[in-house]
C-alpha cells in the first residue's frame, strides 16, 4: 500500500463532487459533519462502562467518544511529522492524518446499541441462545448471513450506520471520506469469515467495503483485507483511554482506593521520571488532583510510545505484516503497567456489582423489544403489530424483502437507541409505565 492512494479526498455517494465551498479540508468536514448529528448527541445517553451517573460523573460513550478523539489527534499528528520527515512530498495530505483519526475516533461508538457492550452481547445471545434461534432456517434459506445476528458486532454496525442509505436519507449515508470510513473497521472482513466473532461489517456492506479498499489500494488477502493503516492509530487512541479512565473512574465510585489507583498509575513511570511525577504530586494534598495527573502524564507517554510503535512499524504495516495492536508493542515498564491496569480492571471494575446489573437489564430488556418488534414487522397485518410500527420512525424500513432484511431493521432501531429510551419503551409496552390520565 502506498500513502498516495491511502490518503485520499473522495466521499461515499459523492464521488463524482469536485466543487469545494469551504476552506475547511474533507477531512475536517467530516469531524464536523459528525459531531453535529443526532447519533452521535445520542451518545450522551449510552453507557460506556458504568451506569449513567447519578451524584457523581462517569464517563458515558459520548464523553469517552470525545477523548478517543482528541487522543487520535495527537496520535495522528506526531505520526504525520514522522511520515513528512521521511517523505517530503508536499502532494501526499500527511498533514491532514490528525483530521481523519480524530474524525474516526469521534464515529467509533456510534452504532454500540444501548447498555454497553453488554448490549452487544445480549443481541448476540438472543440469536445464539434465545428467542431468535427460532429464526434462524428462515434467515439461512435466504443466504449465509446469521452470523451476522449471531455474533452482533458494534464496529460492523458502525460502518452500516454511516454508510446506509435508510429511508428518506441520501446515498452514502453520511457521505464521509473513503479515509475516515476505512479508519474505523478494525477487523475488515465479514461474519461469515470470523473465527473469534469479530467482525467489521455486515454483508449487506460489503460491496461498501470493497468500493472503498479499491479505491485506498488497501490489499486484499485471504478471508478480507489487510488493517488501513490509520486503523491502528484510532485503536491506539481507544485502548489508551477506555483503560486509563475506567481506573479513575473506578476510583470515583470507590470500587477502588485511593491508593490501589495511585499504586496502578504509578507503574507506568520508573526511576527519574518516576521521581519527578512523585515530586510534582506531593504539590498537592487533593487525591482526586493527584490522579488527574498521573491520568494526563500516563496518556502523554503512551501518545508517544504508541506513535513510536507506528512509525518504527510503518512498511510492515503498510505491507499487512504487522500483527496485533500498537498498545502490545510499547516498551516496558509501560507495557507491564497497561497489562496491570487490564488485570485489576477485569478483576474488580468489569465484574462489579453496577457493571453487572447493567447487563442483566440489557438482556431482558433487549429479549422482550426484539421478540415484540420482530413480530411486528413479519406479521404487519395483526392489530397490534400496527400500532407498534407506528412508533418505529421512517427511516427504518420496515416493509424491507425477506427475514434478514426484517431483522435488520429492527436491529437498526433498537442499537440506535440510547439507554433512557430503550428502557422508557420497555416500560410502556410492558404496561409497566403509563401516560399521565
Amino acid at each position: 500500500m502506498n500513502w498516495t492512494q491511502l490518503l485520499s479526498g473522495k466521499r461515499l455517494g459523492m464521488e463524482e463532487y469536485t466543487e469545494r465551498k469551504h476552506e475547511r479540508t474533507d477531512f475536517q468536514r467530516d469531524y464536523d459533519r459528525l459531531i453535529f448529528s443526532s447519533p452521535f448527541r445520542r451518545l450522551q445517553n449510552k453507557t460506556q462502562v458504568f451506569p449513567l451517573p447519578g451524584s457523581i460523573f462517569v464517563h458515558n460513550r459520548l464523553t469517552h467518544s470525545l477523548e478517543v478523539s482528541c487522543v487520535g489527534r495527537s496520535l495522528g499528528n506526531n505520526v504525520a511529522k514522522g511520515l513528512m520527515r521521511k517523505y517530503p512530498d508536499p502532494n501526499i495530505h500527511f498533514p491532514e492524518i490528525g483530521s481523519i483519526v480524530s474524525a474516526a475516533c469521534l464515529a467509533h461508538d456510534m452504532g454500540n446499541p444501548p447498555f454497553g457492550h453488554s448490549g452487544e452481547r445480549a443481541i448476540s445471545a438472543y440469536f445464539s441462545e434465545g428467542n431468535g434461534k427460532n429464526l434462524k432456517t428462515q434467515v439461512c434459506e435466504e443466504g449465509d448471513r446469521w452470523e451476522d445476528f449471531a455474533h452482533f458486532e458494534g464496529n460492523a454496525n458502525t460502518m452500516r450506520l454511516l454508510t446506509h442509505q435508510f429511508v428518506g436519507r441520501r446515498k452514502g449515508g453520511f457521505a464521509l471520506t473513503y479515509c475516515t470510513l476505512a479508519s474505523i473497521v478494525k477487523y475488515p472482513y465479514s461474519s461469515v469469515l470470523s473465527t473469534n466473532g469479530k467482525f467489521g461489517f455486515f454483508q449487506t456492506e460489503e460491496a461498501t467495503y470493497r468500493q472503498i479498499a479499491a479505491e485506498l489500494g488497501i490489499e486484499a488477502v485471504k478471508g478480507g483485507f489487510v488493517r488501513y493503516p490509520l486503523v491502528y492509530l484510532v485503536e491506539a487512541a481507544d485502548d489508551i483511554c477506555y483503560q486509563i479512565m475506567d481506573i479513575e473512574d473506578a476510583y470515583k465510585l470507590r470500587i477502588l482506593t485511593g491508593e490501589e489507583t495511585k499504586d496502578l498509575l504509578l507503574g507506568f513511570f520508573e526511576g527519574e521520571r518516576l521521581q519527578h511525577i512523585l515530586g510534582i504530586m506531593k504539590k498537592v494534598d487533593d487525591t482526586n488532583e493527584q490522579i488527574a495527573y498521573l491520568r494526563s502524564s500516563i496518556i502523554g507517554r503512551l501518545v508517544d510510545e504508541c506513535s513510536r510503535v507506528f512509525l518504527e512499524q510503518e512498511e510492515s504495516i503498510l505491507g499487512g505484516r504487522f500483527e496485533g495492536s500498537l498498545i502490545k508493542q510499547i516498551s516496558e515498564p509501560l507495557r507491564k503497567a497497561y497489562t496491570d491496569c487490564s488485570a485489576a480492571a477485569y478483576r474488580k471494575i468489569y465484574c462489579a456489582k453496577e457493571v453487572l446489573d447493567i447487563e442483566l437489564a440489557g438482556y431482558h430488556i433487549f429479549s422482550h423489544l426484539i421478540d415484540i418488534l420482530a413480530e411486528a414487522v413479519m406479521k404487519p397485518e395483526h392489530s397490534y403489530s400496527r400500532l407498534l410500527l407506528q412508533r418505529i420512525p421512517e427511516q427504518y424500513d420496515t416493509h424491507a424483502s425477506g427475514v434478514y432484511g426484517k431483522i435488520q431493521c429492527v436491529l437498526d432501531y433498537i442499537s440506535g437507541m440510547t439507554d433512557v429510551y430503550a428502557l422508557d419503551l420497555y416500560r410502556k409496552i410492558t404496561g409497566m409505565s403509563l401516560p399521565a390520565v
